[in-house]
């Protein structure tokens, strides 16, 4: 629900045990561990794995710059990691401000084989998205996964740029697997179809900081939470 920061560690550990525990094995769990530091960022990866989580999410932490940076930022936390945890690397740079070219974006890739999954969430990026699509065959880069974000709002542009799955926050998860499952059947018009009736709901949702009340509050009312409240400080419904 975008408030993971404002968890304490006791908190964090227990919902992740919570979700792992429901889930049981239906479909892979991967868990965001961004942390400022490092060696929190690894104690929160060690644990999730050990509950049972299938790999971790990981984005760069704010005012990482040049790319000389975060290249040493990512060495640091991988061999803290080792090889052995999943990745998934995360580009968000509205909410981290750290922006990743597509050629530092091609090394991490490169040189390090945990990456298994690119959070696409760059705006506009569309045309990073593309590059990084075609650079196994344009560069001869490993080929991994990318996942798209930003609210779902662009999902059937990234889908037809060739983005691999869906993983963002919005209240009516369903109606995102089924955009998904009608592009991947190859019917991409019946996806932007149903899309279609829930985008306004989705632009909504993606008002800076509000739409987090706004997504808690349609989640209450269809049953999901029992309250709508976010944790202080956060945004209120009038």
């Amino acid at each position: 629900m975008g408030e993971a920061p404002k968890l304490t560690d006791c908190e964090q550990l227990a919902l992740i045990k919570r979700y792992i525990k429901r889930i049981n094995g239906c479909v892979p769990v991967l868990v965001g561990v961004s942390n400022p530091g490092i060696d929190n960022l690894v104690s929160l990866s060690k644990a999730s794995m050990d509950a049972g989580a299938q790999g971790m999410i990981i984005a760069g932490v704010p005012n990482l710059k040049p790319d000389e940076q975060i290249l040493r930022y990512f060495s640091q936390v991988i061999t803290k990691l080792d090889d052995t945890t999943p990745l998934c690397f995360q580009d968000y740079p509205l909410t981290t401000t750290v922006h990743f070219s597509t050629s530092t974006i091609n090394k991490l890739i490169n040189d390090y084989t945990a990456i298994k999954m690119f959070k696409h969430e760059d705006c506009p990026g569309h045309q990073k998205l593309t590059k990084l699509r075609n650079a196994p065959k344009t560069d001869g880069l490993r080929r991994v996964s990318i996942l798209t974000g930003n609210g779902a709002i662009y999902i059937p542009q990234e889908l037809r740029r060739g983005a691999d799955g869906v993983t963002t926050g919005f209240a009516f998860i369903g109606a995102l697997v089924e955009v998904y499952n009608r592009f991947i059947d190859g019917e991409p018009d019946r996806a932007e179809d149903l899309f279609d009736i829930y985008l306004p709901l989705i632009r909504h949702e993606q008002q800076f900081g509000f739409g987090l009340a706004l997504r808690k509050e349609t989640l209450r009312r269809m049953g999901a939470l029992m309250h709508s409240s976010t944790r202080t400080p956060g945004p209120t419904m009038d």
